[in-house]
C-alpha cells in the first residue's frame, strides 16, 4: 500500500480524504494557498506545502506546483478530491510521466467523459439512452438560435467542459438564447478553460438521478445504487438522498447496467458517477437519459456510503494501488435512507446572494465525522454526520466554493432521516455571514418533499417569490411567545440584581406583551404572564421545560402535550434592540418584548424611514464587474441588462427595474466590488 499520498484539494473534501488515509496508516500531504494557511485540512495533514496565492488559477489549478510538492515530500500518489484538477486528463498524464500514481480513473476515460459532446456520442454507441440535441459545438449566437428552433424550446445551453452547475443556461425562447449564449461561453472559458457550447432538449418535469460507479484495474465494475439529486437551484444541487423515492428495483437495475456498460466502454476504474435525467411525466420510469459522467468523487458520496457501508475513498486508494474490489454486484445492499444537505454561505432571504466573510461563530450540531473503519461509522453520531473544513474565526473566501459544511443524516426510513435533518439544522450555530440553514429546514418540512414528488424545478415552483422563511403554525408561535416571556423575565431579573436602582415598584415581573413578526413589522401579539407555578399565553397555560441563563445563544425547549407527550425544539437566540430574533424550524422570528403596562406607548413611536436607493444600482454581493451593458445618458427599459457581476465563478445579470436614463457610471469593467457598492446611478 502507498506510504504517503498528497491531496490536491482543500476544505472539507481534503479533510475527508485525510481521515480515511489516516485510518489506513497512510501519511498525508496537504497543499494550500495563502487564503488557506490556517485551514483545518492544513493542520490535519502530516505535512503541508504552500503553493501560491489565493486565486485558484495560481495555486490549486497549477499542475506543476502539485507535482513539485509530491517530489518535495516523497508522496507516491495524488488524490484530487473534486473540482480543480480532478477531471483534467493532462494532469493525470503529467503525474504518470513523473512516476506518481493518480487516485482516480485513467486519463483516457477522463478525456472521453470530460467532453460532453464526445461523451454523448460514446454513450449512444454503448447503448445508453441519450437526450436529443446538437451533435457538435456551436460557435455563434445565430447558429445557437437555428439549432434551438430545430430542436424546439425549451433547450439547455451547456459548456462542453462544464460541471457543478456552472456553464449552464435554460432558454425558453430566442431572447433567452440571445442573452445567454455568450455568457455561457464566458463561464465555460473562465471556469474550465474551454468555451465550446452545445445545446440539447430540456426535459420538462425532470428528475435528476445519478448512479455511483466503482471499478478496479482488473475489469470489475459495480454500481452502488442511485442517488436522487433533483432539488437544485441554478443547476447546483442542494439536497441529495439515497436511495431515490422514485426509482424502482427494475429501474435501478436498468440504469445501473447501462452505466456499467458505459464505464466499460471507456476502460474505467476508480469511483465515478453517471448522471441521468428522468422524465417525471413518465410513470413507467423507462424514459431516462444520459446527461454526463463525472470522472471523480462526488460531493454527495456520503449518502451512498451511509446506505451501503462502503468507504468509497478507501476503495479509490486501493484501486489506484492495484487491488481488486473485494465485493461483487450481488454484495451491494441498501440499508435504510440517507439525506445530505449542503450548508452554503449564501443568504436565501436576499435571493441566495453569496455571503462571504468571517465565521464569527461556528458550532455544528455534532463533532465532524470521524472515520472509525466501521460500516456504521459512515453514518456519524446517532445518524448525524458532519463533513466540514471550516473553523470558528476562519473565513469563507470569495475565491472558492461557498460551502460551509455537508450535513448527512441516516435513518431506517426516509421520514426518519428527514426528521433528523430538521433537528440537526436547528442546532447549527452560524454567525458572521448569511447561510441557508433556514431554507434547508424548510425543504425538509415541505409536504411535497415529504411525499417524494420531486423535480429539478422544485425550488422555482415552490418558492417563486423567493424565500421568506418556513411556514410556522400557531402552536410554534405560542411556544415562542412563552419562551420570550421566560427569557425577558430572566434578563430583567439579572439587570435588577446588577443595578440596585431597579425596585419592584417600577418593575412588573413576568407580565409582558410580545409581538412576533417574521422580518419587518409585527404580525402576532400575545399577552404572556409568568406566575410562580405557570406560564400563561393569552390566558391559556402552556407547559414548557427549559433552562435559560442570560447570555445563552442556543436553547433547548420541551413543550408538553396531552398524556405526557410533547415535542423538543432547538432555538437560536439573537438579541435585538427591542427583544430577540429567535430561529427555529426554518424561520427567523423577531420578538418585540414590551412590559404590558407600557406596550400601548410603542404604537406611537415614529419609525425611521430607510434611505431611497431606487435610483442606484447596487452590487448585491462581493464580486467582479465583468460587463457593463449600458453607458451614461442611455435610456433603459424594465428588465434590460445593466451589468454582469461574477461571484463564486457564476455570472449574475443585474437588470433595470423601471424605465429610466443612466445618469452616472461609478464602476468599470474589471473592478472588484463590495456588497452594496454603487455601480451606476439612474435619473
Amino acid at each position: 500500500m502507498f506510504k504517503k499520498i498528497l491531496i490536491a484539494n482543500r476544505g472539507e473534501i481534503a479533510c475527508r480524504v485525510i481521515k480515511t488515509a489516516r485510518r489506513m496508516g497512510i501519511a498525508t500531504v496537504a497543499v494550500y494557498s495563502d487564503a488557506d494557511a490556517r485551514a483545518p485540512f492544513v493542520k490535519m495533514a502530516d505535512e503541508a506545502v504552500h503553493i501560491g496565492p489565493a486565486q485558484a488559477s495560481e495555486s490549486y489549478l497549477v499542475a506543476d506546483k502539485i507535482i513539485d510538492a509530491c517530489k518535495q515530500t516523497g508522496a507516491e500518489a495524488v488524490h484530487p478530491g473534486y473540482g480543480f484538477l480532478s477531471e483534467r486528463a493532462s494532469f493525470v498524464e503529467a503525474l504518470d510521466e513523473a512516476g506518481i500514481a493518480f487516485i482516480g480513473p485513467p486519463a483516457k476515460a477522463i478525456a472521453a467523459m470530460g467532453d460532453k459532446i464526445e461523451s454523448k456520442k460514446i454513450a449512444r454507441d454503448a447503448g445508453v439512452n441519450t437526450v436529443p440535441g446538437s451533435e457538435d459545438a456551436i460557435d455563434t449566437t445565430e447558429e445557437a438560435l437555428k439549432v434551438s428552433n430545430e430542436i424546439g424550446y425549451p433547450v439547455m445551453m451547456k459548456a462542453s467542459a462544464g460541471g457543478g452547475g456552472k456553464g449552464m443556461r435554460l432558454a425558453w425562447n430566442d431572447t433567452d438564447v440571445e442573452e445567454g449564449f455568450e455568457a455561457t461561453k464566458r463561464e465555460g472559458l473562465n471556469s474550465f478553460g474551454d468555451d465550446r457550447v452545445f445545446i440539447e432538449k430540456f426535459i420538462e418535469d425532470p428528475r435528476h438521478i445519478e448512479i455511483q460507479i466503482l471499478g478496479d484495474k482488473h475489469g470489475n465494475i459495480v454500481y452502488l445504487n442511485e442517488r436522487e439529486c433533483s432539488i437544485q437551484r441554478r443547476h447546483q444541487k442542494v439536497v441529495e438522498e439515497a436511495p431515490s423515492p422514485f426509482v424502482t428495483p427494475q429501474m435501478r437495475k436498468a440504469m445501473g447496467e447501462q452505466c456499467v456498460a458505459l464505464s466499460q466502454a471507456v476502460g474505467y476504474h476508480s469511483a465515478g458517477t453517471v448522471e441521468l435525467i428522468v422524465s417525471g411525466a413518465d410513470k413507467t420510469g423507462e424514459s431516462f437519459y444520459f446527461l454526463e459522467m463525472n470522472t471523480r468523487l462526488q460531493v454527495e458520496h456520503p449518502v451512498t456510503e451511509a446506505i451501503t457501508g462502503i468507504d468509497i475513498v478507501e476503495h479509490m486508494i486501493r484501486v489506484a494501488y492495484g487491488e481488486k474490489l473485494p465485493f461483487a454486484q450481488d454484495d451491494i445492499r441498501i440499508d435504510g435512507w440517507a439525506i445530505e444537505n449542503r450548508v452554503y454561505a449564501e443568504d436565501p432571504y436576499r435571493g441566495f446572494l453569496p455571503s462571504t466573510g468571517r465565521l464569527v461563530r461556528y458550532r455544528p450540531p455534532e463533532e465532524p465525522w470521524v472515520d472509525d473503519g466501521e460500516a456504521n461509522g459512515r453514518r456519524g453520531v446517532d445518524g448525524v454526520r458532519i463533513d466540514d473544513g471550516v473553523f470558528e474565526g476562519g473565513e469563507v473566501s470569495m475565491f472558492y466554493d461557498p460551502m460551509i459544511a455537508k450535513l448527512v443524516t441516516w435513518g431506517p426510513t426516509r421520514d426518519a432521516a428527514a426528521d433528523l435533518q430538521i433537528e440537526a439544522l436547528d442546532a447549527f450555530e452560524i454567525e458572521g455571514l448569511g447561510h441557508n440553514v433556514d431554507f434547508l429546514s424548510a425543504i425538509m418540512q415541505h409536504p411535497r418533499f415529504r411525499s417524494g414528488d420531486l423535480t429539478t424545478g422544485f425550488i422555482a415552483e415552490e418558492y417563486p417569490e423567493g424565500f421568506e422563511g418556513a411556514a410556522t403554525g400557531d402552536d410554534v408561535l405560542e411556544m415562542l411567545a412563552a419562551v420570550g416571556g421566560v427569557i425577558a423575565t430572566a434578563d430583567a431579573d439579572r439587570a435588577r440584581r446588577i443595578d440596585q436602582k431597579l425596585h419592584n415598584e417600577f418593575y412588573a415581573p413576568g407580565d409582558w406583551t410580545i409581538r412576533i413578526g417574521t422580518r419587518e413589522g409585527d404580525s402576532h401579539s400575545y399577552q404572556v404572564e409568568l406566575t410562580e407555578d405557570a406560564i400563561l399565553v393569552n390566558g391559556e397555560t402552556i407547559s414548557l421545560e427549559l433552562e435559560y441563563t442570560p447570555g445563552d445563544r442556543a436553547l433547548t425547549v420541551w413543550r408538553g402535550a396531552d398524556e405526557g407527550e410533547g415535542e423538543t425544539y432547538t432555538l437560536q437566540l439573537e438579541p435585538t434592540r427591542t427583544g430577540y430574533a429567535i430561529t427555529t424550524r426554518g424561520a427567523k422570528h423577531h420578538l418585540r418584548i414590551l412590559q404590558t403596562r407600557i406596550a400601548h406607548v410603542a404604537d406611537h413611536m415614529i419609525e425611521k424611514e430607510p434611505p431611497d436607493l431606487s435610483k442606484m444600482l447596487l452590487c448585491p454581493m462581493p464580486g467582479l464587474l465583468v460587463k457593463l451593458h449600458v453607458g451614461e445618458g442611455e435610456a433603459v427599459q424594465p428588465g434590460q441588462p445593466l451589468a454582469t457581476v461574477e461571484a463564486m465563478k457564476m455570472e449574475n445579470i443585474l437588470r433595470a427595474e423601471k424605465e429610466s436614463t443612466i445618469a452616472k457610471i461609478n464602476a468599470g469593467e474589471g473592478d472588484s466590488l463590495a456588497v452594496d457598492e454603487v455601480i451606476l446611478e439612474l435619473e
